[in-house]
Order: C-alpha cells, then sequence, then structure tokens
C-alpha cells in the first residue's frame, strides 16, 4: 500500500476524523425525521435517474438511511457499526480508514449508474465488518446478551451470506456485493495471497519433517564412518565411543579404528 502513504503525505490533512461517529448520528437524525415525515427517508434513497434528474444530494444522503430492522436492533446496529468504525480507525489511522469507507461508496455509485438501479447501504456496513473480523479474529460479541461468538466465526457466516445471496439474488443484489466487497478485496488481497503462499510452504515443511522424522525412526542405530545401520544387517552391534564427545554411534568395525571427535 505504498501509493496509499503517498495519498496520505499529501491528503491526509482532509481526512475527516471520527467519520464513523458523524454516520452514526445523521442515522439516528433520519430516524426521527422518518418518525414526524415517513416520506421524507424516500428523498434520501441513492436512484441513479433521479441523481441524472437533479436531485444530486442523493449520492451523498443514501449513506444517512438507517437500516430497516425494529427501532431496538436498529440501535444496537449502530452501536456495532461505531464499534467496528472507531476499531478501524485506531488500527488503520484516519486517512486509511476513510479511504477504505468511500472506496466503499465509490463502488456502490459506480455500480449504481453502470446499472442504472437504486442502491442502499447494507453490504457497505458489512464490508466494515469483514475488515474488523479479519483484524480482530479472536474479539468476542455477546449474541441476543447471553451467546458469545468470536468474531472470526461471524465473519465467516458472512461471507457464507454474501456468496448465498450473489448466487441467489437479483441483478441489484449481485452488483451490490461485488462492489461493496471491492474495498475489501483492495485492501487485504496481498495479505489473503501471502497468507496462502505461507500456508502452502508451511504445509512443505511439515511433510517434508514428517517424512524425515519416519525416515530417521527407521533404524534404531548407524554408524557414523560406513553409515550402516541395524536395518541393513541385524547382526550388526553398535557402541557409542567414550571418547568422542557428544553421542556418536559406531559399529564394531569403526568403534576403534575411527577418528575422534573433539
Amino acid at each position: 500500500m505504498k501509493l496509499l502513504y503517498k495519498l496520505e503525505r499529501k491528503f491526509g490533512k482532509f481526512a475527516i476524523r471520527n467519520l464513523i461517529g458523524y454516520i452514526v448520528f445523521a442515522n439516528v437524525v433520519v430516524l426521527i425525521l422518518g418518525y414526524f415525515s415517513p416520506g421524507f427517508i424516500n428523498n434520501l434513497v441513492f436512484d441513479p435517474n433521479l441523481v441524472l434528474h437533479g436531485q444530486v444530494w442523493r449520492v451523498v444522503t443514501f449513506l444517512f438511511i438507517p437500516p430497516k430492522v425494529s427501532t431496538f436492533f436498529l440501535f444496537f446496529a449502530l452501536y456495532i457499526d461505531y464499534l467496528i468504525g472507531t476499531s478501524l480507525e485506531h488500527e488503520w489511522g484516519t486517512f486509511k480508514f476513510n479511504c477504505y469507507y468511500f472506496l466503499g461508496v465509490l463502488g456502490i455509485i459506480i455500480g449504481a449508474f453502470a446499472s442504472g438501479l437504486s442502491m442502499d447501504n447494507y453490504y457497505l456496513s458489512l464490508s466494515l465488518f469483514l475488515a474488523f473480523a479479519k483484524l480482530y479474529p479472536e474479539q468476542q460479541f455477546t449474541l441476543f446478551f447471553v451467546l458469545p461468538v468470536k468474531v472470526k466465526y461471524l465473519g465467516w457466516l458472512s461471507w457464507a451470506f454474501f456468496i448465498f445471496s450473489f448466487l441467489t439474488g437479483s441483478l441489484t443484489v449481485k452488483i451490490a456485493i461485488g462492489i461493496s466487497v471491492l474495498n475489501y478485496f483492495v485492501f487485504f488481497g496481498k495479505d489473503i495471497i501471502s497468507g496462502r503462499k505461507n500456508a502452502t510452504k508451511s504445509h512443505v515443511r511439515k511433510k517434508t519433517y514428517r517424512t524425515n522424522s519416519t525416515i530417521k525412526k527407521d533404524h534404531l542405530h548407524k554408524c557414523e564412518v560406513c553409515g550402516r545401520t541395524d536395518e541393513d544387517d541385524t547382526d550388526l552391534e553398535f557402541r557409542v565411543c567414550s571418547k568422542c564427545e557428544g553421542q556418536h554411534e559406531y559399529c564394531f568395525e569403526h568403534l576403534f579404528g575411527h577418528e575422534h571427535i573433539k
């Protein structure tokens, strides 16, 4: 990510500190306004056709639309979004987190205009969670305030949900999922590839070790001069030389005539 560091030196001063805090606060404001005016949220939805007809604010305001869940779970979801966002910003720094978030936003905008379909911010929030699960796999969430579950397992479930939704969903869903994970692979693609290479190397090392261990266990004794073992000749006798430093074993033929190791 050398490019990212170069960009940060030039544009880091423009990064929005506590970005997720502003997003969550705007969600709460929109929720309250929606109670008083049920049709208000419709004016914020990102519809590329309406944007082209002059309603340009929709390019931004769709980010402020709260999830379509019950009020109780809504505040819980917003709290989780805030927790995840602040954790990512703390881990990456303000500029890098801004880049991750707005790269996801840019993907949604491009996907919407390319397809002519309306998009929301649902999968954008999920992409934040996937990043959190990648960085903090051992972190625990308490589901329903009772069941502790590690984030990595929830991340696996999210990927399973993504794949299932992509295979069975409409064109809108397919596009939304594809562009929402674009930022994830831009940021973590190199680590994923490196991880696979390291896993392959580790597998080869373990296999070699097991093979060598098996070979070593084929015999109990081996002469350090001629290399013969008790497997070569069961009548051979071996002794450890008392004059050599360490444990050096020889057959009777070479026990007294070898050069002692000091």
